[in-house]
C-alpha cells in the first residue's frame, strides 16, 4: 500500500516557499501598483465592483497601511508553515493556517487587477487551497488529494501543449524556440546562449515540448514507476525553462505539483524520514474532505470542455475562489522583441534637440550592455506588463498613462519599482516614450554589448503635468 506522508512534508514545504515569495512581491509591490495612490488604485476598483464577483477581505477595509498588514501577515505564516513549527501544533491550528494563507492571498489576486491576472496567481490559489485538506501532518494524507493534485498537474501541463498546436504554426514547424529566447518576457543570463545553440537542437527541443506536454501527463494517473518517470521528465523540463528565461514562479510551482507523482517509498531513498506517530482522522474532517472531492469533480466539468473545445481559453478562471482552472503557456511566440524606452529631458523644448535620459528597468532590456538578471522566482509584474504594452498602442494600457504621470510627479513609489531614476533632484519636464526592436548580440561580438537595437518611432508622444491627458490621469486616480 502506497503512503504519502513524507510526500505531504515535501510538498506543504515547497508550497510555503513559493507562498514566501509571493507575500514578499506583494510587499515590495503593491503600493506603487495597486494602493490608494497607485497606477490601478484599489478604493476605485472596490467602488466598481461587487464582493460577489470579486471577493476579498478589502470589502469589509480598504488603507495600504491594512494592506501591508495582511502582506506581512502573509510573509509571516508562510514562514511558519516553512519552518514546520506549525506541525507540533493542534489539528485546528495547522487547518487555520493553510486556510488563512489561501484567503489572504484570494483578497489581494480578486482585487490587484491587471497586475495580479497572471496564471500563477490562479495556480497558486488552487495549490493553496488542496494544501488546506492535505494537511494535517498528524493523520495519514489522504491518498485522494494526491490524485487531485495529479489532476491539476496535468490541467496545467496538457493545457499548455493544446494551446501552443492550436494557436501558433511554429510549434507544427518546430521553429518557435528560434525566437523564444530572444523574446520571451524576461531573459535570464543564458537565454543568449539558448538562443544562439544550433537550429535543429532547438527543433528537438520543440518536439520534446511536445512530448512532455502532450504525452507525458497521462501517465501522472499511471502505476509506479511510471508515474514517477513522468514526474521526473517533468522536473527535467521545468528545470530547462528556469535555466533558459526568468517565469517567476510558474516553473517552480509546477516543481511543487510534480512532488504527488512520488510516494514515501521513492522519496525515503534520497530524503531520510521516519514515520511520524499518526492520529485517527476526524470523522467530521473525513466527511468534509469527501464533500470537496465531490465539489472539485464537479467544478473540473467546464474547464475540461475547455481544453477539449478548438478555441481554447488560457489561464482563465471559471470561479470567483480559483478553485478549479485552466491553464497554458506560450500560445503564441512572439518573432520580434519590442522594448519600450520610457525617456525624461529637463530641457523646455521636448524635441530631438533636447537631453533625454533613459529609465531602466529591473528585469526587461533595456541598455544593451546590461546583463539579463536572474530574477525569477521573484516577480516583476510593472516588468512583465511593459512586455505586454509593447505589442500594442499605449491607449490599450491605462496603467501606462498613470506610469508617466507619476514619474513627471517623481513618486518615490513607483521609481523604487525601476532600476534607475535619471532625475534624483527635481522631475523631469516632459517624458516621452519610444519603442525599438531588441536583438541579442552575436556570439563573440567585439562590442561585448547584450543586445543590439533599432528605433522603431514614438510610442507615447512627449508629455508634461501640464498636458490635459496627464491632468485627467492624475484627477482619475484621486
Amino acid at each position: 500500500m502506497e503512503t504519502f506522508e513524507l510526500t505531504r512534508f515535501c510538498f506543504l514545504r515547497a508550497l510555503a516557499f513559493i507562498y514566501c515569495i509571493a507575500f514578499a512581491v506583494t510587499l515590495n509591490q503593491w503600493r506603487a501598483l495597486c494602493g490608494s495612490r497607485g497606477l490601478l488604485p484599489v478604493p476605485l476598483f472596490l467602488q466598481q465592483v461587487s464582493w460577489r464577483s470579486s471577493p476579498s477581505l478589502f470589502f469589509m477595509y480598504y488603507s495600504d497601511r491594512f494592506a501591508m498588514s495582511l502582506a506581512w501577515l502573509g510573509l509571516g505564516l508562510a514562514l511558519v508553515a516553512l519552518s514546520g513549527v506549525a506541525d507540533t501544533a493542534g489539528f485546528t491550528i495547522n487547518i487555520t493556517l493553510w486556510f488563512t494563507l489561501w484567503l489572504l492571498y484570494l483578497s489581494f489576486v480578486n482585487v490587484g487587477q491587471t497586475f495580479y491576472g497572471f496564471g500563477w496567481e490562479t495556480l497558486l490559489l488552487e495549490t493553496g487551497f488542496l494544501a488546506i485538506f492535505f494537511s494535517p501532518s498528524h493523520i495519514a494524507a489522504p491518498e485522494a488529494f494526491v490524485w487531485l493534485l495529479r489532476w491539476l498537474l496535468f490541467r496545467l501541463m496538457f493545457g499548455a501543449g493544446l494551446i501552443k498546436i492550436r494557436a501558433d504554426r511554429c510549434w507544427w514547424d518546430l521553429t518557435c524556440l528560434h525566437y523564444h529566447y530572444q523574446t520571451q518576457p524576461m531573459p535570464n543570463p543564458l537565454s543568449r546562449t539558448f538562443h544562439h545553440l544550433p537550429k535543429r537542437f532547438h527543433q528537438f527541443c520543440v518536439l520534446y515540448t511536445h512530448f512532455v506536454e502532450l504525452v507525458v501527463p497521462w501517465f501522472y494517473f499511471a502505476p509506479q514507476p511510471l508515474c514517477a518517470i513522468a514526474g521526473v521528465l517533468t522536473i527535467y523540463f521545468q528545470l530547462m525553462l528556469i535555466f533558459s528565461g526568468n517565469l517567476s514562479w510558474l516553473n517552480y510551482i509546477t516543481l511543487v505539483l510534480c512532488i504527488p507523482c512520488f510516494n514515501d517509498a521513492m522519496l525515503t531513498s534520497i530524503i531520510p524520514w521516519s514515520t511520524p506517530q499518526l492520529e485517527a482522522t476526524p470523522w467530521p474532517w473525513t466527511l468534509i474532505q469527501i464533500a470537496f472531492v465531490i465539489a472539485i469533480c464537479l467544478l473540473s466539468i467546464r474547464p475540461t470542455i475547455n481544453l477539449l473545445k478548438p478555441y481554447q481559453l488560457m489561464n482563465a478562471s471559471f470561479d470567483v475562489l480559483h478553485l478549479v482552472n485552466t491553464y497554458g503557456a506560450f500560445g503564441s511566440v512572439t518573432k520580434r522583441r519590442f522594448e519600450i524606452i520610457i525617456e525624461g529631458t529637463a530641457d523646455d523644448t521636448p524635441d530631438n534637440r533636447a537631453k533625454w535620459h533613459e529609465y531602466h528597468f529591473k528585469g526587461k532590456p533595456g541598455d544593451i550592455a546590461k546583463c539579463p538578471p536572474l530574477i525569477a522566482p521573484y516577480h516583476l509584474r510593472l516588468d512583465w506588463l511593459m512586455w505586454f504594452a509593447a505589442m500594442g498602442p499605449a491607449f490599450q494600457y491605462p496603467w501606462f498613462r498613470h506610469l508617466i504621470a507619476k514619474l513627471l510627479q517623481g513618486d518615490k513609489a513607483v521609481l523604487k519599482l525601476l532600476a534607475n531614476n535619471p532625475f534624483p533632484n527635481t522631475p523631469p519636464r516632459y517624458i516621452r516614450a519610444q519603442l525599438y526592436e531588441y536583438e541579442f548580440t552575436a556570439r563573440g561580438d567585439a562590442s561585448k554589448d547584450w543586445w543590439q537595437r533599432r528605433c522603431i518611432g514614438p510610442y507615447f508622444e512627449a508629455h508634461s503635468l501640464n498636458d490635459p491627458t496627464i491632468i485627467l490621469s492624475l484627477r482619475s486616480r484621486k
